[in-house]
């Protein structure tokens, strides 16, 4: 079974934010034929869209796995409702835990359900900033690096490196 590189991104803006972080990649690293191979650094960052509510602690998970793009969405949303998070929600609301697929190998996927690179990951430094903690990929439809990607990004939020951190368990 092959296995693939897949980047994740990871916030939470509800409760003990850095603790549902932790709960999250925990939850990854058990997935069958997954493994965590890097957690990048957290940064507290502002809201996008509903700007009445607390700041996100956000990240980026490399992992390696063998399950396909959208088994890996469905074990995303298990582990999204596992920690609390409802099925349904209003976009850019409060939650508190949100996993997205960032980059799946080189992989472009766009289907009703899955969007493979995520369709704003080079427009939101939360996004760009940690995933060059871990690597400097291309992103496959763009054919830009997340470092060329950031350097035109026009995001002007400021993320705030925050000391606690992620462990790989």
């Amino acid at each position: 079974m092959p296995i693939h590189n897949v980047f994740i991104g990871i916030g939470s803006n509800i409760g003990d934010r850095l603790h549902h972080l932790q709960e999250a990649v925990d939850l990854l690293a058990r997935l069958d034929g997954t493994s965590v191979c890097a957690v990048s650094s957290i940064y507290m960052t502002e809201p996008v869209g509903e700007c009445e509510q607390n700041r996100f602690y956000n990240g980026v998970v490399l992992l390696e796995t063998s399950l396909a793009p959208e088994e890996l969405r469905r074990q995303c949303k298990a582990i999204e409702q596992e920690l609390g998070r409802p099925d349904a929600y209003p976009r850019w609301s409060p939650r508190v835990i949100d996993l997205d697929i960032l980059l799946y190998d080189d992989t472009i996927i766009l289907t009703e359900t899955l969007s493979i690179p995520h369709p704003e990951l080079h427009s939101r430094k939360f996004v760009l900033i940690p995933l060059l903690d871990i690597a400097n990929p291309m992103h496959p439809a763009m054919q830009q690096s997340i470092l060329q990607l950031l350097k035109c990004c026009s995001d002007r939020s400021v993320l705030i490196k925050i000391k606690e951190s992620i462990r790989i368990k």
